[in-house]
C-alpha cells in the first residue's frame, strides 16, 4: 500500500482516539440503534464533551480549530466500522460550515458553540418530493411579509438528522419568480410554530441513521432568519454550489473507505473459510479477484487524497469533485457486491457486517447528486452539453 503522506502524527493520533471513542460508544450500541432508526441522542453529547464535533471551527465557538483531515479521519473511522447512522458528518461538514462562513455574527455566537457540544444538533433541508438531485426546482417558499418577516411554506424530504434536528437549514424560494437568484437559505429551530416532522423513514440502509420528512405550515420567521441576514437573501444557490465541492468529496471518501473495509474483511474470512478442503483464499480465483478491487481502491484512493490536497489549497472545483463522487460511489457498491459473493448465504444475513455494507452503499450513488447528474456536470466542465 502506498503511505499516505497527506496525514500527520497529530492526524493519527486523532484517528486513533476517536477509533477508541467508536469502539466504546458506537459500536456496541450501533445494532440496536439499527432497530429503532435512530442513534440515541447522548452520543451526540459524548462526542461533543470529548471533542469529536465541529473540529475545524474555530475555538471561540467550540471547535479546535483544526484543518479538514481530522474530519476525514473521522468520516473514515465511521465508515470503516460500518457506524451508518452516526450523522457526525453532515452536522460538523455540511451544516456548521454554512454558518461559519455565512451567517452573521450573532448567528454564529448564538448556534455554532451548541453545534460543537453536541446541545444542538444540525441538518440541511435540500431534497423535496419533487426535487432531489435538481435543486433549482425546489418549492418551498419563504415569502417576505409588509412587516419584514418571512412566511415560510412547504415539505421538505429525506433529511438526515432531521428527526433529531435542533436546527434546519432550510432551501427555499424568497422569489420564485427569480429562478436559481431567488433561493435563499432560511434557519429554523425545533419548537417554531408551524414546524413538523414527520415520521422516520424506512430506509434500505442506514438504518440507524435519522432520515425525516420535514413540514413547514406557514412559520412565520424574523428577517433574522436568512442566513447570513437580509444581505444574503437571494444568495443561497451560490453559497449551496460554493459549498457543493466539499459534499460530494465527503461522499467520496467514505465510500473508498467503506470498500477498502470490505476488502479487508473479506480476505480474513476467505483465509479461513474452507471450500472442497481447501480454504477459500487459495483458489485462483479468489486471489486475483481481491487483488484487482484492491489495485482498483487503491487507484481510487489516490486520486481522493489528491482531491483533499486540491480542498486545503481551496482549488477543488465541482467538476473534479463530481468525477470523485461518481467513480468512488460506483466502485464501493462494485466492491462489496463482489466481496458479499465470497461470503455465499453468510453475505445475506444482516449480522454480518459485509451484508450491512452491501446495503448502505446503494445510497452513495444517489445522494449528492445522482451518478447521472455527476455525469452531467462533468460533461458540462469539458465544454460538451446536451442543448
Amino acid at each position: 500500500m502506498i503511505e499516505r503522506s497527506l496525514f500527520s502524527e497529530q492526524h493519527e493520533a486523532f484517528r486513533d482516539s476517536y477509533r477508541r471513542f467508536a469502539e466504546r460508544e458506537i459500536a456496541p450500541f450501533h445494532e440496536a440503534w439499527e432497530e429503532q432508526g435512530y442513534v440515541d441522542r447522548e452520543v451526540w453529547r459524548k462526542a461533543g464533551a470529548n471533542g469529536f464535533l465541529c473540529m475545524n471551527m474555530p475555538e471561540e465557538y467550540g471547535g479546535a480549530g483544526a484543518d479538514r483531515l481530522y474530519s476525514v479521519a473521522q468520516m473514515e473511522v465511521n465508515a470503516e466500522g460500518g457506524y451508518s447512522g452516526i450523522g457526525f458528518g453532515l452536522h460538523n461538514n455540511i451544516v456548521a460550515p454554512y454558518i461559519e462562513r455565512y451567517g452573521t455574527l450573532a448567528q454564529k455566537q448564538k448556534y455554532l458553540p451548541k453545534m460543537a457540544s453536541g446541545e444542538m444538533i444540525g441538518a440541511i433541508a435540500m431534497s423535496e418530493p419533487g426535487a432531489g438531485s435538481d435543486l433549482q426546482g425546489v418549492k418551498t417558499s419563504a415569502i417576505r411579509q409588509p412587516d419584514g418577516s418571512y412566511l415560510l411554506n412547504g415539505s421538505k424530504t429525506f433529511i438526515t438528522n432531521g428527526w433529531h434536528s435542533d436546527l434546519v437549514i432550510v432551501v427555499a424560494k424568497t422569489d420564485p419568480t427569480a429562478g436559481a437568484k431567488g433561493t435563499s437559505l432560511m434557519m429554523v429551530e425545533r419548537g417554531t410554530s408551524g414546524f413538523e416532522k414527520g415520521k422516520r423513514l424506512k430506509k434500505l440502509g442506514l438504518k440507524a441513521q435519522d432520515t425525516s420528512e420535514l413540514f413547514f405550515d406557514n412559520v412565520h420567521l424574523s428577517i433574522d432568519s436568512v442566513l447570513g441576514g437580509p444581505v444574503m437573501e437571494g444568495k443561497g444557490f451560490i453559497c449551496l454550489m460554493q459549498e457543493l465541492p466539499w459534499e460530494r468529496l465527503q461522499i467520496a471518501i467514505g465510500a473508498v473507505a467503506s470498500a477498502q473495509a470490505a476488502i479487508d474483511r473479506t480476505v480474513a474470512y476467505v483465509k479461513d473459510r474452507k471450500v472442497f478442503g481447501t480454504t477459500l483464499g487459495a483458489y485462483q480465483n479468489t486471489r486475483f479477484k481481491l487483488a484487482e478491487l484492491q489495485a482498483q481502491v487503491q487507484m481510487a484512493r489516490v486520486f481522493v487524497d489528491r482531491c483533499l490536497e486540491l480542498v486545503l489549497q481551496g482549488k477543488l472545483d465541482t467538476s473534479t469533485a463530481s468525477m470523485a463522487k461518481l467513480t468512488c460511489s460506483e466502485l464501493q457498491c462494485k466492491v462489496i457486491d463482489e466481496c458479499l459473493q465470497f461470503f455465499g448465504g453468510y453475505g445475506f444475513m444482516l449480522e454480518y457486517p459485509i451484508t450491512r455494507a452491501y446495503a448502505d452503499a446503494r445510497v452513495g450513488r444517489i445522494y449528492g447528486g445522482t451518478s447521472e447528474v455527476m455525469k452531467e456536470v462533468i460533461a458540462r466542465g469539458m465544454g460538451l452539453s446536451g442543448k
